[in-house]
């Protein structure tokens, strides 16, 4: 009987309550919704100054001198050659990334350099098809070319002032949606909370996150894994010979690059797990014709 009692008091006590926040929610200003949550300004929101924030480091090719540079003659024989961009210069120690330049015309392309043997007749640098063509030189012409070692090196670039303003005000959102609080659910969830009910529209509580996946294991342990085959200064060449390492069974590798305005692509192949593997494969990438294939990182 108590029992009973009990929760019929409850329930007038309940109804009563929320028929009390009616009428005084009622009694707000006409026109105008009830909210709890006054919406945001929406205003620009304003992020931490960017005067602490580091500038940006990117690679470059910057020219070393001091690495290899020459001034002489060159000259293409007329032959075709293989590897792309190339020069060949008997003062050369290893093989290097060069840019090249014809004095007469200004043109210039990002090749490789490798040695030439000093007993042979003629000017000092040889050229190949590639180069000769990309510097506008003639067969059996020769041309008075710079050429100097290139280096990648990291440099800081400060941010644009334009673009690091830009990124001080992020965009606001278009809208905030404002809906109206209805007291009646409120009140009635706050007192089923009070009785120790269920809350339906409580959220789930969220899973843990997933643990991060294992970095990658190096492919190679070796300092230059990769066997550089050329450089181009044509897509499509080297696009062929990508496809002619493929084609006796290698996995080839183009990449993109640029330097001094100069966009070229390199291929190679690898890379190679032990040092016995790598160099069965120069031997097989020189048996194709690329006798001046050398090592490289990538």
């Amino acid at each position: 009987m108590a029992r009973t009692f009990h929760r019929a008091w409850a329930r007038l006590w309940k109804f009563s309550f929320l028929t009390g926040l009616t009428i005084t929610m009622a009694g707000c200003e006409d026109g105008k919704t009830f909210n709890l949550f006054k919406p945001k300004d929406k205003a620009g929101i304003t992020a931490p100054a960017a005067g602490g924030r580091a500038g940006k480091t990117v690679e470059r090719d910057v020219e070393a001198p001091k690495v290899f540079e020459a001034t002489d003659k060159g000259l293409w024989d007329g032959r075709p050659s293989l590897g792309g961009v190339w020069v060949a210069h008997p003062d050369v120690a290893d093989p290097e990334r060069v840019i090249i330049r014809n004095k007469a015309n200004g043109k210039s392309v990002v090749g490789a350099l490798f040695r030439r043997e000093r007993e042979n007749p003629g000017p000092k640098i040889q050229v190949s098809s590639d180069a000769a063509e990309a510097l506008g030189m003639l067969a059996g012409q020769p041309a008075e070319l710079y050429v100097v070692a290139l280096r990648r090196e990291e440099v800081k670039v400060e941010p644009d002032p334009a673009e690091a303003a830009s990124e001080q005000t992020l965009d606001a959102p278009e809208a905030i949606e404002e809906k109206p609080l209805d007291p009646i659910a409120s009140a009635a969830a706050a007192i089923d909370a009070a009785e120790g009910k269920p809350d339906a529209a409580k959220p789930a509580a969220a899973k843990p996150a997933a643990a991060p996946a294992p970095a990658a294991k190096p492919a190679s342990n070796l300092g230059k894994p990769y066997i550089q085959i050329g450089i181009f200064s044509v897509e499509a060449n080297a696009n062929k010979t990508a496809d002619m390492m493929r084609n006796a069974g290698m996995v080839p590798v183009v990449k993109k690059q640029s330097s001094s305005g100069k966009t070229f692509w390199r291929v190679l192949v690898g890379p190679s797990g032990t040092k016995s593997e790598r160099s069965a494969l120069l031997k097989k990438v020189k048996g194709l014709g690329f006798a001046d294939a050398y090592f490289v990182t990538k």
